[in-house]
Parts: structure tokens; C-alpha cells; sequence
């Protein structure tokens, strides 16, 4: 077990500070790092500033680190410029410090073969970070999650175009074939398989498909919100063309127009490594997404 000692967690958005919470409310001693400090800050945790780009600004904010959480993330546009110098940061604290980094970048050992430019990306951090374990320059272990949802994430494909559109009495957008089986991860649930992953040392050189809802279609997710807002919820299936044509003025949509892929086949998360491994977890969808309706509806209600 590796509960002892500092816990540093780079980023504090959507899972970084799922994860800060998680660790606090289990007794860990953790330290938040992020380019600008939140505005509400808990004072259970050392917060520090960083550009984590700057490798010795990366060393300097994990001092007496036991281990590193890389949360870190670049604007959805912006992902082939500016994401991996923040994982190399990182990656200098963890070698630095000699600390355990848990990364949160399909089965755990498909190939590295993505066509996107986005997958193409991810890919070369994943064998960036192989690389630098199996050279034993750091101590890894990667977690991985699909699509998330929750509280605070208003930048995906469930976000403001499904939650917040049901909660404000609109058709929610989607992109792909609402029918097809997609899983989605739960951002609690993420942080939660993110603490097992820097606590527990079986989980130590491998990657890991982190546990969540059970995998419906999208059809079924919004079904589930229909009932929690208390009426029919619409889908409007957004044609590639017009996310294509979205994406003209709209990085985001134009990220998403990439990576539409992922919405035109079943994706399916195989989660069966970790559960048999640290045993059942995950929250039950219906949960899920009753607590995200729930903090979209505190949202449209705060002026």
C-alpha cells in the first residue's frame, strides 16, 4: 500500500478535483497543483501554482511526492500542441522524486493503432510513458475511463448538449447512433478507481479500464434523464456534415467531428481486469445520472 506519504495530483478540473476529494475524505495527505489556483480552495489540501510545461516548476511542486496523479488536460482543440509537453512535466516530477505516477490518459492491451489525430496523440503518451517504465526511469500505473459525465462537466458529449439541454426543457444533440451500446464513465467513479490505482501495489507497471455504470445505449442514459426531469427528452441526431460545418467556428465541435467514430459503432469498456482484480465497483447508472441532473439543475438555478 502506498496511502502514506504526500499525494500530489496535477490538474484540479473536472477529475482532478473529483480525485482531490476522494483522496482527502481517505486521510491522505495531498497537495493540488494546477497553472491557476481554484477560486474555492479546501483547506485540507497544499495548494501550489505551476506551469508544469517548465520541467523544473513540475520538480519543484511535487517535492517529497510518494505519489503523482497526472490530471492534467489541454483544451479539447488543442490537444496535439499542448498536452504532451504537461504529461513530460510529469513525467520529470515522477522520475525526479522517485514517486509512483498514475496517469488518466478496448481492452487494456489492444494495439496502439489510432488513425485520428487526437488517437494518434494519445498513443505516443501511452508509449511515452510504457517506455519510461520499462527503462525504469518511473513507476506507472495508467488508468483508463470512456466518455464521463457528472457534476461539473459541461464539456462532452453529455454535457451541455444533453444534461443541460434536458434540464432546460430542450431536445438533447447527440452525434452518432443513440441506439448503438456505449459505456460512459462516471467522474466519482473515476477518482475512485484513480485512489485504488495510487494505493494499491498490485496495480504497478499495467493499465487499467477503470469501473462505472453498468454500459447501456445513449438511448437508455437518456431515457433515465426523461424520468429524473420528469419528461420526454427528445434526441436529435446532429448530422456529420453539420458538426463538420459547426466545426468551422467552434473548436470543440470540431474535435468532436473527429472523434465521432467512437458514436457510429458499440464502444464498450471491458472493466473485467480491474473488478476481478480489487473487486466490484462502480456507481449504478441510474444514480449517476440522477446526482448529474441534480447539479445541472443547481446550475440553471444560480444567477
Amino acid at each position: 500500500m502506498t496511502a502514506d506519504g504526500v499525494h500530489v495530483v496535477f490538474g484540479a478540473g473536472q477529475v482532478g478535483s473529483a480525485l482531490i476529494g476522494r483522496l482527502v475524505a481517505a486521510g491522505v495527505t495531498v497537495r493540488a497543483v494546477s497553472r491557476t489556483l481554484p477560486a474555492t480552495r479546501s483547506p485540507q489540501v497544499d495548494w501550489r501554482n505551476a506551469d508544469v510545461t517548465d520541467a523544473e516548476a513540475a520538480i519543484d511542486a511535487a517535492s517529497g511526492a510518494t505519489v503523482i496523479y497526472q490530471c492534467l488536460n489541454a483544451p479539447y482543440a488543442e490537444w496535439p500542441e499542448r498536452f504532451p509537453p504537461l504529461q513530460r512535466g510529469v513525467l520529470a516530477a515522477a522520475g525526479d522524486t522517485g514517486a509512483l505516477l498514475v496517469s488518466q490518459p478496448m481492452t487494456e492491451d489492444l494495439p496502439l493503432a489510432s488513425t485520428t489525430v487526437k488517437g494518434r496523440v494519445r498513443a505516443a503518451m501511452t508509449r511515452e510513458l510504457l517506455e519510461a517504465s520499462e527503462a525504469g526511469r518511473v513507476r506507472i500505473a495508467i488508468g483508463r475511463a470512456s466518455d464521463f459525465f457528472g457534476a461539473g462537466v459541461v464539456e462532452s458529449a453529455l454535457g451541455e448538449r444533453v444534461f443541460a439541454n434536458a434540464v432546460a426543457g430542450k431536445r438533447a444533440d447527440f452525434i452518432g447512433d443513440p441506439d448503438l451500446a456505449h459505456t460512459y464513465s462516471y467522474v466519482p467513479d473515476i477518482a475512485a478507481g484513480l485512489v485504488m490505482l495510487g494505493t494499491d501495489e498490485r496495480a504497478v507497471g499495467q493499465v487499467w479500464h477503470l469501473p462505472g455504470p453498468e454500459t447501456g445505449t445513449t438511448r437508455q442514459l437518456i431515457d433515465l434523464i426523461s424520468d429524473e426531469v420528469g419528461r420526454r427528452v427528445d434526441i436529435r441526431s446532429v448530422p456529420k456534415l453539420l458538426v463538420r460545418a459547426m466545426g468551422l467556428v467552434s473548436p470543440l465541435m470540431r474535435g468532436l467531428a473527429e472523434m465521432s467514430y467512437e458514436f457510429d459503432n458499440p464502444f464498450v469498456l471491458d472493466t473485467t481486469k480491474f473488478t476481478s482484480t480489487f473487486g466490484a465497483a462502480g456507481t449504478p447508472l441510474a444514480t449517476a445520472v440522477s446526482e448529474t441532473v441534480a447539479w445541472y439543475r443547481t446550475r440553471a438555478e444560480t444567477p
